[in-house]
C-alpha cells in the first residue's frame, strides 16, 4: 500500500483527525500492572493502540525506549510493528543518518525488516547521507527542520547571511530536491510563530508536528497556520495520551485523552 500525500490526505479527511500517537513506553511512568509482564513495552503499547486506533491516523514509535532493553527490546519493537493498524502511517522515530554505506544498513532495517512507513532523519551531514533512505520510493523520509526542544535555538534558529534561518536552508535543500514527494519535515508546535515561514519555503510538504501536549504547543494555532490543501499535518501527542493519570492510567483514560484531542481537531473539518 503506497501511503503517499493523497493517501494521507484521504485518511485525515475520513477520520477528521491529524492525530499521531507517540509510542514512548517508559517503565517508570506506566502502571505497575504492566511492568511485571514479560513484554511490558509491547503489552502497554498494544493497549494504547487499541484505545486510540479509531482516532489516530499515525503512530510514531520512539525507538530509544525499545533499544535501551537490547535484544529483548528489539523483539518487542518488531512484535509491536506487526499489530499496528495497516491503514495508519507507522513512523520510526530513530533520527538516523550517516555516510552512505551506513545509511544503507539503517534504511534496510527500518524500511525492509521493520517495515516502517517513515523514518526520522537528521540532515546535518548533507543530502548524500540521506540518499539511501530517499531511494525507497514508497517510504517517507522525515527530516528534522525546527524541533520542539529549547536547544533548537543553538543551531536551527541561527540566522544565515541572507537573514533567513538555518532551518529554512534545510527546508529549501530537501523541499526543492528531486525527492520532495517523499520528504516531510519535523516542525515543533512550540515554534508555531515560525510556521508561516515554514510554509513559504515548503508550501506543499507534509509536516510532522511534535510539541502539542506535554510541551505546551498550541494545537489550534498549529492547524490554522500549518495546514495546506492536502491537509499537510501529522500532529504527534505522546505523554498526554499515554500517561494522562500517571501510573494510575487505565486504557479508558488513554481513550478519553485521545478522543479529547480528536474532538478539538474535528472542529476544523
Amino acid at each position: 500500500m503506497k501511503k503517499d500525500q493523497d493517501y494521507l490526505a484521504g485518511l485525515i479527511r475520513q477520520k477528521k483527525s491529524f492525530l499521531c500517537v507517540g509510542l514512548d513506553p517508559d517503565l517508570s511512568k506506566m502502571p505497575d500492572s504492566y511492568t511485571t509482564n514479560a513484554a511490558p513495552l509491547f503489552e502497554f503499547c498494544k493497549d494504547v493502540i487499541e484505545s486510540t486506533k479509531h482516532t489516530a491516523i499515525a503512530y510514531k514509535i520512539n525507538i530509544a525506549f525499545f533499544e535501551a532493553f537490547g535484544p529483548d527490546g528489539w523483539k518487542q519493537l518488531e512484535d509491536l510493528r506487526a499489530i499496528l493498524p495497516e491503514e495508519s502511517l507507522v513512523i520510526a522515530d530513530a533520527k538516523r543518518a550517516d555516510i552512505g554505506n551506513t545509511s544503507e544498513k539503517y534504511a534496510q532495517y527500518f524500511f525492509e525488516r521493520l517495515n516502517a512507513d517513515a523514518l526520522t532523519l537528521h540532515p546535518y551531514m548533507g543530502i548524500d547521507s540521506l540518499d539511501p533512505f530517499l531511494a525507497y520510493p514508497d517510504k517517507w523520509s522525515v527530516v528534522l527542520a525546527l524541533t520542539s526542544n529549547p536547544g533548537a535555538a543553538d543551531f536551527e534558529l541561527q540566522k544565515m547571511a541572507d537573514d533567513s534561518y538555518l532551518f529554512e536552508l534545510v527546508l529549501r535543500k530537501f523541499g526543492n530536491s528531486t525527492y520532495s514527494d517523499r520528504v516531510m519535515f519535523v516542525v515543533g508546535a512550540t515554534h508555531s510563530t515560525y510556521l508561516e515561514r515554514v510554509r513559504k519555503n515548503v508550501p506543499d510538504a507534509f509536516l510532522l508536528i511534535p510539541g502539542v501536549g506535554e510541551q505546551g504547543g498550541n494545537l489550534q494555532q498549529t492547524i490554522l497556520t500549518g495546514r495546506n490543501q492536502k491537509e499537510g499535518l501529522i500532529i504527534n501527542v505522546g505523554r498526554k495520551i499515554m500517561y494522562p493519570k500517571g501510573k494510575d492510567t487505565k486504557p479508558q483514560d488513554i481513550q478519553f485523552a485521545a478522543e479529547e484531542f480528536h474532538r478539538q481537531m474535528k472542529e476544523f473539518f
